[in-house]
């Protein structure tokens, strides 16, 4: 059964995570525990032989292996090996269970184009639905460890209401070597082609889509007998699983606390070359147990979920799934043939803007502005010379010179235009023309107007040498 811990995170807050180390259920714990403690039994048996059973001169040797291991596993990429196999078991996991086929789609178009309130109408809507939940059972048969357990034989099938007995005569009589999932499909398409032939279905249209649907959920089908039949290579799996066993068969040797190079009795722990930090004797490998714990905890979890259709805790519900499909799909295109509640004026039907009603403790929500889109605060400058509209005049791209970009003559000293007098060049602004901020501010101020004047001729002047080719 899936563990859902949903709820418990649906709000971030302090140590919100830390409350589900505590659980057993589907825990890295309860996958890991086997081998952490073999490997805690190796390690304590390699520290107690090298302690209490050697040699002066058998320790220095084993010092010098212990060294080797060290340097040896640091060479394995390990992070990255596994790190790229965990996220491609997790892609082919969240993929195979998209492939888990549901009727929800087809009942709809069953119920909406198969017409008949009759007996026969009745019984042409539940065995096509019936057709379509016996080709996922057939499926899930060869896939998943539970259904075949739940489903062994076809009698069992024939009990179950899935399939009648001449049914099961029809399907055992044709041969074929390989899966026979497919079978209901063809009699789905069969049966839906006689009911257009007598009227139930209406329309060509009608008919096409409920096949088109149909379509759709064979073809889940078929992708999830082949999830189950083409596997991840077994070469990557085989590389990735030595390279961890690899990496703590050396890590069992090469750290544990041996004597120092020079074979002084102080006792050291070869963690990283160079100096060591200190003359600790730890018993208990603290560092080496939690990289222990992240490496097998991520190949277990990798383990866990390369095959979900088996009996894990986090492996998928496939006989829940069936109940629920089969329940859903005969309630949809039976009970609710034609079972429509009465139409009526909603509470709403005056209203030009409907607001529904909030509860004490979702008032706050109400308060909050809607979001009308991140430009919507954008600050717009006030000055008005900045939302005028101007009409580019259309004309052979030219190349643009020093002369015309006043920014870059400044550096080269080239003389430019000002960019309030090269502006009346631009184009024709919309309305009256408008005298440039910095002659109209000193005319105001009483300045000389004949100066202004000759500074407006020579501006003109500019643009009209700037303008030749």
């Amino acid at each position: 059964m899936t563990v859902s811990y949903t709820l418990k995170v649906a709000e971030a807050r302090f140590g919100g995570f830390s409350g589900l180390l505590l659980r057993w259920r589907g825990s890295i714990y309860k996958l890991l525990y086997k081998e952490f403690l073999v490997f805690i039994a190796l390690y304590a048996l390699l520290s107690i032989t090298y302690r209490l059973l050697l040699t002066q001169e058998q320790r220095l040797v084993y010092a010098q292996v212990a060294r080797y291991c060290n340097r040896s596993a640091e060479l394995i990429p390990l992070s990255f090996v596994l790190g790229f196999y965990v996220t491609l078991v997790v892609n082919r996991w969240w993929a195979q269970y998209t492939s888990i086929p549901l009727p929800d789609q087809l009942m709809c178009v069953i119920s909406a184009s198969v017409h008949g309130v009759d007996q026969r109408g009745r019984l042409l809507r539940r065995t096509l639905i019936r057709y379509a939940n016996l080709a996922s059972v057939l499926v899930l048969r060869s896939v998943s460890t539970r259904v075949l357990k739940r489903f062994p034989t076809m009698e069992h099938v024939v009990d179950a209401g899935f399939m009648s007995q001449e049914e099961r005569k029809k399907f055992e009589s044709l041969k074929s070597d390989f899966n026979k999932y497919w079978i209901p499909c063809v009699w789905f398409t069969n049966l839906a082609a006689q009911a257009r032939r007598d009227g139930r279905i209406r329309d060509d249209i009608a008919l096409c889509l409920l096949l088109e649907e149909l379509n759709k959920y064979r073809a889940k089908c078929s992708m999830l007998f082949h999830y189950d039949w083409i596997s991840i290579p077994l070469v990557y799996t085989q590389v990735v699983t030595i390279a961890v066993y690899s990496f703590f068969a050396l890590s069992l040797v090469g750290r544990q606390f041996v004597e120092s190079e020079a074979g002084a009795a102080k006792p050291q722990k070869l963690l990283e070359p160079g100096p060591a930090l200190g003359d600790l004797d730890m018993y208990v490998p603290l560092t080496t147990l939690l990289q222990f714990f992240f490496y097998a905890g991520w190949l277990k979890v990798a383990e866990q979920i390369i095959n979900p259709f088996g009996e894990d805790d986090d492996d998928f519900e496939t006989n829940k799934l069936i109940d629920r499909n089969l329940q859903v799909s005969l309630l949809s295109v039976d009970d609710m043939y034609q079972n429509l509640p009465p139409a009526e004026k909603d509470p709403y039907w005056d209203e030009d803007s409907a607001q529904p009603p909030y509860t004490v403790a979702t008032v706050a929500e109400s308060l909050r502005p809607s979001f009308l889109g991140s430009t919507f605060n954008l600050r717009i400058s006030d000055d008005p010379e900045q939302s005028l509209q101007v009409e580019t005049s259309p004309g052979p791209a030219r190349p643009v010179t020093a002369a015309q970009t006043p920014l870059l003559s400044r550096f080269l000293g080239v003389g430019a235009p000002s960019p309030a007098i090269s502006l009346r060049n631009f184009g024709r602004i919309r309305g009256a023309p408008r005298t440039p901020h910095l002659l109209r501010f000193r005319a105001e101020e009483g300045g000389d107007l004949e100066a202004a004047d000759r500074i407006e001729e020579e501006a003109s002047g500019s643009g009209d040498e700037a303008q030749e080719p």
